[in-house]
């Protein structure tokens, strides 16, 4: 059984992801580090999550000593606010300069003097939101959710963002991005959510004139592999997974963000009949006419080839300026790959074993873990 939040329309779609591209700020370098793939000082290393083998990340974080849980998702019911000279002063926070934009809010660059480090801190008017979707009152409680049968309830923008705080504090992933503390106070309006930095913002922009060669390509689409397969673990289906919502972190590694259309289901899959999601990501089977159920988790794959078309291509495979006849293409057009730039037969295989309109027979997560582009994880 999911818990399905309802059709989402486009606006719904474009606000989630403006609230996840204010997550980024702040260019900074990184670089990658290779280590040994499995093994420390000789010594066979535990498995870790879904018994499979470390990303790239996970071996260089593990890399010296085994890794903690991180500390659970703070929750402050009490907020102070003062002004200060150069900054806003909430509670341990110091709230500089804004880093994002979106229609329900700004995040700002928050300075934590408790623990000496920088995050994101998006910042929405509760009122706000329950105005603008025409609501009166406050939403029901986080984690609400509905017996099998029942007729599933729409959920408005500030549902949405208590919906996707329930989600974040149940992840711990290097390939997730972090929610570190929300500050909900009843009597206050605003509802502030601290996220980690991620210093190189959205892995691409799309459309882009410059796409990824190969194998940063590789690199990339594994780090989203290991994070949706956390997430499909955990009972989570993401639904929009794209370029805008992956960010780059300072060890040049993705995290996956915004879920705010994301799904939780019990059993082995999560069996949808509602969109969501952004349309040149959306899957055919979520566009006919029909109240088909469809799989959750063939959904985010789908999502995952279009990105990984992007990522060597620079575009979306299927675009329109009509939202009707983007989804004819989706529904009915092949994939067409341009003749440059140039890639292999192994990963054009991939993008179209991904990109299967029959969700029946599309690539599932475990499949594309040991696809040869992929590299055997």
């Amino acid at each position: 059984m999911s818990t399905d939040p309802g059709s989402e329309t486009e606006m719904d779609s474009e606000h989630n992801s403006e609230l996840a591209d204010m997550v980024s700020a702040i260019t900074v370098s990184g670089e990658r580090g290779a280590t040994p793939v499995g093994v420390k000082n000789g010594t066979p290393q535990r498995r870790r999550l879904t018994d499979r083998k470390l990303s790239l990340q996970e071996r260089d974080t593990y890399q010296g000593s085994a890794r903690l849980a991180r500390r659970p998702t703070i929750e402050s019911k009490r907020v102070s606010i003062t002004d200060a000279a150069d900054c806003v002063q909430l509670n341990q926070y110091k709230l500089k300069n804004e880093i994002g934009k979106g229609s329900y809010g700004v995040v700002k660059l928050a300075y934590n003097e408790d623990d000496d480090k920088y995050y994101a801190m998006k910042v929405v008017s509760k009122k706000k939101m329950m105005k603008q979707y025409g609501f009166p009152r406050r939403p029901p409680p986080r984690g609400a959710r509905t017996a099998q049968g029942d007729q599933v309830k729409v959920l408005g923008p500030l549902d949405r963002v208590y919906q996707e705080i329930a989600i974040l504090k149940k992840l711990d992933h290097l390939n997730i991005v972090r929610l570190v503390e929300v500050l909900d106070d009843p009597a206050d309006d605003k509802l502030h959510m601290a996220f980690e930095l991620m210093q190189k913002g959205p892995v691409m922009e799309v459309p882009s004139e410059s796409p990824f060669a190969e194998e940063q390509t590789r690199l990339y689409i594994r780090d989203i592999v290991l994070g949706i397969e956390y997430l499909h673990f955990q009972k989570i289906i993401h639904r929009d997974i794209k370029p805008s919502n992956l960010l780059l972190g300072d060890d040049g590694h993705v995290k996956i963000a915004d879920f705010g259309v994301s799904n939780e289901f019990e059993g082995n899959d999560a069996f949808l009949s509602s969109t969501a999601g952004t349309p040149a990501f959306m899957a055919p089977e979520t566009l006919t006419d029909d109240d088909q159920i469809f799989s959750g988790k063939a959904l985010d794959v789908w999502a995952m080839g279009v990105t990984l078309y992007c990522f060597v291509f620079g575009k979306c495979p299927f675009i329109d300026a009509y939202i009707l006849a983007l989804h004819n293409k989706i529904r009915s057009k092949p994939v067409e790959f341009p003749e440059t730039p140039a890639i292999s037969e192994d990963l054009k295989e991939l993008i179209l074993r991904m990109l299967e309109k029959d969700p029946e027979l599309r690539i599932t997560i475990p499949e594309i873990k040991i696809s040869p582009d992929v590299g055997g994880m």
